[in-house]
């Protein structure tokens, strides 16, 4: 189904992973769309998430058994579909007497191991802490432990392979491009767009429209719609330290706090680790979130709870800060309210449909995107069937979803790259990375260098690609670069970056 001159059928407002993995599922149908996002792809919650893809454990006490299945079986799903990007970990929950009982932590991971009809991953195991390697950086007052599977996702990359895909399926995405009005017409949308950079104003007409903009639904709804909604989103901060690592092996830790909330302690980049998060209701602006000191010494104190390396605050080597928008279902706790996801379709007799988006986490967003589509088939009889449940997100058709084997298949390809930099081009970009190395045969052919892994290939190539338009979007979000670069090192890359856009431009 096409498009009829500056007509699309579907205009999805919100470039995170919600919004792109709607319009590369709709693009796959054959609907003609457009996503608008207002700054860079990813650039609020979808990259400022704990960077899981999980059932998530703790949903069960409050009795989210069906949110916990559908995010277990998508665990499996995502993980055949872009195994790059996401991989197995285990995670070891020493087990305190002072707060969970050992029986109901039991009951808990068994019916996380059978939930999801879990194929792929280890199943639970209990550990002694006294002897097990992993029970090593763990204080002796925790004697017992349980050690269970889930994923890690390179939350960022997630939401700009679905817009690459999206975009290879015919969608146009516009980054930095504010959706500033939108209006009934003849039973069309009317669509305003500006453009941050050059402020130009582009008028598109829509047979739906698709919010999707997380923190911002509501604003989209009133202010840029002229709608009135009966939903509403709760703002709940979520705050991540990141710290060297502090402990041998491959392994994450999850702890419980005696406030019954459970704190991630997962190994990051290599030799840093990433720990979070704090559950804090929010009613600042989405774009003014930042971690607050109370929040740090909070996340310091219960890892210093369970670890003998203790934490102090010199050890923070950075922090961030997002607002997850959760459908607001009235509960008094923020740890207590549903990360599940609801919609809100406003569609008048022979007008054109508006549906919004309230809630959802990422590893939920695949099955979030078909239900979306779902909801607005009745407007478009013709729509294909849904189609992402065995298609691979660019970069992941990996033979057998093994990425060690393919990773030994890159290192005899190019004998000259170091394994660390090999590695670093097969986790970001998978089987695209051939494309990004082009026919360079040694690191100099690969321009000049920014940091110990980045080099000016990689930049040039996420410009070209991947809607690139300024440095943060390389290090901070398509790459995470910026953790490992010198304030010099940042100001150079950032001057290239200036010097190319004014070329560009």
């Amino acid at each position: 189904m096409s498009g009829d001159g500056d007509i699309v059928d579907l205009f999805v407002v919100g470039g995170g992973v919600n919004g792109a993995g709607i319009a590369r599922d709709a693009a796959g149908r054959g609907l003609s769309v457009i996503l608008c996002e207002k700054d860079d792809l990813a650039e609020g919650t979808s990259s400022r998430s704990g960077k899981l893809v999980h059932g998530g454990l703790r949903y069960l006490e409050y009795y989210e058994f069906r949110l916990v299945r559908e995010a277990l079986i998508e665990r499996e799903v995502l993980l055949e579909s872009a195994p790059h990007i996401i991989w197995p970990m285990r995670f070891v929950l020493p087990h305190s007497p002072d707060d969970r009982p050992a029986w109901l932590v039991r009951i808990g991971l068994f019916l996380y191991d059978h939930l999801g009809g879990r194929k792929r991953l280890p199943p639970t195991r209990t550990l002694n802490l006294r002897t097990a390697p992993e029970g090593a950086p763990i204080k002796d007052a925790f004697r017992r432990g349980f050690e269970y599977s889930d994923c890690w996702v390179d939350d960022a990359r997630l939401v700009v392979i679905n817009a690459l895909d999206a975009a290879e399926r015919g969608a146009k995405v516009f980054t930095r491009t504010t959706c500033t009005a939108a209006r009934r017409d003849k039973g069309l949308w009317s669509v305003e767009m500006r453009d941050g950079r050059t402020g130009v104003r582009t008028a598109v007409r829509a047979r739906a429209l698709l919010n999707a903009a997380g923190p911002w639904v509501n604003d989209v709804v009133n202010r840029v719609a002229g709608q009135n909604s009966k939903r509403n989103v709760r703002l709940v901060k979520g705050s991540h330290i990141v710290v060297p690592k502090f402990w041998e092996g491959r392994q994450a830790y999850l702890v419980q706090n005696n406030d019954k909330r459970v704190i991630f302690i997962n190994p990051y980049q290599n030799d840093l680790a990433l720990i979070g998060t704090t559950d804090i209701p929010y009613e600042g602006r989405p774009e003014d979130v930042a971690a607050e000191e109370s929040e740090i010494d909070y996340l310091i104190k219960v890892v210093n709870r369970y670890f003998k390396r203790g934490l102090t605050r010199g050890d923070v080597v950075y922090s961030f800060s997002g607002v997850r928008p959760l459908y607001d279902d009235n509960a008094d706790n923020p740890s207590a309210v549903t990360r599940d996801y609801i919609f809100e379709l406003d569609a008048p007799t022979g007008q054109a449909p508006l549906l919004s988006v309230f809630g959802g986490k990422i590893t939920t967003f695949r099955k979030l995107a078909e239900h979306a589509l779902d909801r607005i088939q009745p407007f478009f009889p013709k729509m294909g069937k849904a189609w992402t449940s065995g298609a691979h997100l660019p970069g992941g058709d990996i033979a057998n979803a093994d990425f060690e084997q393919f990773l030994g298949d890159l290192g005899r390809d190019y004998p000259w790259m170091p394994a660390s930099l090999l590695k670093h081009y097969g986790r970001l970009y998978g089987t695209r990375t051939r494309s990004l190395v082009g026919n360079a045969g040694s690191l100099d052919q690969l321009g000049r260098r920014f940091g110990k892994d980045f080099f000016e290939r990689e930049a040039s190539y996420l410009f070209e690609h991947e809607w690139v338009s300024t440095a943060a979007d390389i290090l901070d979000r398509r790459t995470k670069h910026g953790l490992h670069l010198s304030a010099v090192e940042r100001g150079a890359f950032e001057d290239w970056c200036a010097n190319r856009l004014a070329k560009a431009g």
